[in-house]
């Protein structure tokens, strides 16, 4: 997937600045892509040099103008070529994960550090991510909301989110309980 699709798709919800989007990329897309401000703002160039948005100066009274964006036509079929071809392997590359693979034979303490921060982070994102939902779905329990709620795509890719954020928590976690164990029990039966 090319940024455009994640940009597209986070335009759907109306006409938004590229600060607006940044905040949709920092609050609904981040939990399935990544982008820094800077990538947004060039990718909102490129998108509309192609034709896929569309874009307008908006005249604001004590603040400098702003531009907004909205998805062409063009963009709206560029998506829907998109969400109709395959989609490729989920790649992983995570850095922690290699230091865990490589644990035995490297001192355990910082990695055991590294993995309950990560829990952390991870338990944070998770709320993040629980508290979009239930905003998301408003007073509707999540069965009623998913059967009749419009809009249901970011609540699913946030719902996503909350299960792999909830899973590498769980996983940072059961790690770091893991490797202390073995590393109490090498000190205790050192000569």
């Amino acid at each position: 997937m090319a940024l455009r699709h994640a940009v597209l798709a986070a335009l759907l919800g109306g006409e938004y600045s590229g600060y607006q989007l940044t905040k949709i990329f920092d609050v609904g897309v981040s939990n399935f892509w990544y982008a820094a401000p800077q990538q947004l703002y060039a990718e909102l160039t490129k998108l509309e040099a192609h034709g896929l948005i569309a874009g307008r100066e908006v005249v604001q009274t004590g603040r400098p103008n702003k531009r907004v964006f909205t998805v062409t036509e063009a963009g709206a079929a560029e998506l829907a070529a998109f969400a109709a071809t395959p989609p490729k392997p989920l790649l992983l590359r995570d850095d922690l994960a290699v230091k865990v693979h490589a644990v035995d034979h490297v001192d355990p303490g910082p990695v055991i550090e590294q993995l309950r921060e990560r829990a952390e982070e991870a338990a944070v994102k998770l709320a993040f991510f629980e508290q979009t939902l239930l905003r998301l779905r408003g007073d509707q329990d999540e069965e009623t909301f998913l059967r009749r709620g419009e809009h249901v795509g970011p609540y699913l890719s946030c719902l996503a989110g909350c299960r792999l954020e909830r899973e590498m928590r769980d996983w940072c976690l059961e790690t770091a309980r893991t490797l202390t164990e073995r590393a109490a029990r090498a000190e205790r039966t050192k000569p």
